[in-house]
């Protein structure tokens, strides 16, 4: 069989959205990255192949931004209907499309090569070209979420549930085991026009009483059928087939309960789609210098080393999944937001080894929160902006904690990636410019600041065809603007379809965004001229290369996607 050797700075083992956008942070602040998938499509449990809504923290102006926010509003701008071909299609192109990412799809990394506790290479099998790829890099991260790296490196890991007293942990179990939360095969419902039969196959389980259903909501309408869950009492990667063929009795035995008994409002309503790969919420966990726990949780997560956010509750499945009769989750109190460490993203024991996800350092009982995927997206964001760091100042992952912790918050600050409590550095020559405005209050457009809290909302609000000017003591060369627009961070998830009514909602950008703008520079004739024009924008991050000297430069917003005012977090000028 072939064997293609590849060389890279940075190798990324998982593509859903942890993976992804490692990879993706880490091609843009310049690493040659190769990313290998062991599926054909990207995404993940938020993939066509199984189609779990992306949650995250909750509460006002807690949504996730970076690379995750650039990926939600272009599936807004593209993708009204909530076609999951679209949508993959734009988690490829983010990936294909970016410079320095080399993109293994169906490739399963199998293997390792070892060099004393660094690794040194990886191998995987692509199956549909029948080649073996070996992928030499100087760091490595697994966001495989089954953690495959663990087991070939000899990486420390954990498994199951942690006993009470182990971290004084409430919600604990008394005694430790190796359950964990199961996995869960979904369904989806498409409406017609008229009355459609169902004939269930003949090996479905039958749920005939509403009894046989408790707690679990199977109103086609509101349900995406999480609770149809099982593993959590198995091992939920050595038995992952097995789980899936239990799960797929389940999950034609509760659609045909819907149909043939009881009347739920489905007449009208047909079986549309069944997974055949179930999206798994815990198996192995990474050790990492620090470990997360329910009480750093419950404290806000106050780290030094914060590189991003959890906010979900500590949602923890009861294991027996569709075999346990009771309440299927218990939602446990977490503040939102709270502070996740960078330590808890590196290998204790692997010197070149990262990880994002929901394998990342944490005990069972915070994993419960902290596996949500717009949690790990912007996890996977940090891991791959601090390899940049790593790989530019000869360090391991750990060496960044000691010596680049600040530069890595900043970092992700500039790439607008939340940190709660910290506050964005502001370029020299936008601070040392006079800022003035038509209209509105322009000085928080340089407060650091990108989204609102407690004390502001940070925000420049101004009539479209109003400026927003920065004066500097004498001409000087700018070369680079930063915008952060409104997109409503509040506004409905509309996450993908979970069914598909005769009459969807639809989706669309929020109408906060600014869509056109133009920058304008004084010249040395002392007239006005035009530097840029946009037209089309539907992004809340925007960066501008520009080449002009001038005194003076001025942002004036012409139109929005439906708001009678623009809305700007902040511009920077360099």
């Amino acid at each position: 069989m072939r064997n293609i050797k590849h060389e890279v700075d940075f190798c990324v083992v998982g593509g859903g959205l942890a993976g992804m956008c490692a990879a993706i942070a880490a091609a843009r602040h310049g690493l040659k990255v190769l990313l290998m998938q062991d599926r054909p499509v990207l995404g993940g449990n938020a993939s066509s192949e199984i189609r779990m809504w992306v949650c995250g923290a909750r509460g006002e102006n807690n949504r996730e931004t970076g690379i995750i926010e650039e990926i939600s509003l272009e599936n807004l701008y593209r993708n009204p209907l909530g076609n999951y071909s679209i949508w993959d299609s734009i988690l490829w192109e983010k990936v294909y499309l970016e410079e320095n990412i080399t993109l293994l799809l169906n490739c399963s990394c199998n293997d390792v090569v070892m060099e004393g506790s660094t690794i040194k290479a990886v191998k995987g099998w692509q199956l549909t070209t029948q080649t073996w790829h070996t992928v030499e890099a100087k760091l490595f991260a697994d966001c495989s979420g089954d953690s495959i790296l663990a087991p070939l490196t000899g990486a420390e890991y954990r498994h199951g549930r942690e006993a009470r007293g182990e971290f004084n942990e409430s919600i604990a179990p008394e005694e430790a085991d190796e359950k964990t939360m199961g996995m869960s095969l979904l369904i989806q419902a498409r409406e017609t026009a008229s009355k459609q039969d169902f004939i269930p196959p003949p090996w479905a389980y039958k749920y005939t009483r509403e009894e046989d259903l408790p707690f679990r909501d199977h109103d086609v309408r509101t349900s995406n059928f999480w609770w149809i869950e099982l593993g959590g009492e198995q091992h939920t990667i050595y038995d992952t087939e097995e789980i899936r063929d239990e799960l797929l009795k389940v999950a034609f035995g509760v659609w045909d309960h819907i149909k043939n008994y009881g009347d739920h409002g489905a007449d009208n309503w047909v079986l549309d789609w069944v997974g055949f790969l179930p999206g798994k919420r815990e198996s192995r966990r990474y050790v990492g210098d620090h470990i997360l726990t329910q009480n750093d949780v419950r404290a806000g997560g106050k780290f030094p080393d914060i590189i991003a956010y959890g906010g979900w509750p500590m949602d923890d499945h009861h294991p027996g999944g569709m075999n346990y009769p009771g309440e299927p989750t218990i939602f446990h109190p977490a503040p939102s937001p709270y502070g996740i460490p960078y330590r808890c993203v590196y290998s204790k024991n692997i010197s070149n080894l990262m990880f994002a996800g929901r394998n990342i350092s944490t005990t069972h009982s915070a994993l419960s929160s902290t596996r949500v995927m717009a949690t790990c997206a912007i996890l996977g964001q940090a891991v791959g902006t601090a390899a940049s760091i790593a790989l530019k100042n000869s360090l391991t992952p750990r060496g960044v904690y000691q010596e680049r912790i600040g530069e890595l918050q900043q970092m992700l600050m500039e790439d607008d990636c939340y940190l709660p409590g910290l506050v964005r550095e502001i370029p020299e020559l936008t601070r040392k410019a006079a800022l003035t405005a038509s209209d509105g209050y322009p000085e928080v457009l340089r407060n650091g600041k990108d989204r609102p809290d407690a004390d502001s909302s940070n925000l420049w609000e101004g009539k479209l065809g109003s400026w927003v000017e920065y004066s500097l003591p004498e001409p000087a060369k700018i070369s680079s603007l930063r915008f952060v627009f409104d997109s409503d961070l509040n506004r409905k998830s509309l996450n993908m379809p979970c069914n598909y009514p005769l009459e969807p909602e639809l989706r669309k950008v929020p109408s906060t965004m600014v869509r056109a703008f133009r920058i304008e520079a004084l010249d040395d004739q002392g007239e006005w001229r035009v530097v840029q024009r946009v037209t089309n924008n539907y992004q809340r991050l925007v960066r501008i290369d520009v080449d002009v000297t001038t005194s003076k430069i001025r942002f004036i917003p012409e139109e929005t996607w439906g708001a009678e005012t623009a809305r700007v977090f902040s511009w920077d000028i360099r």
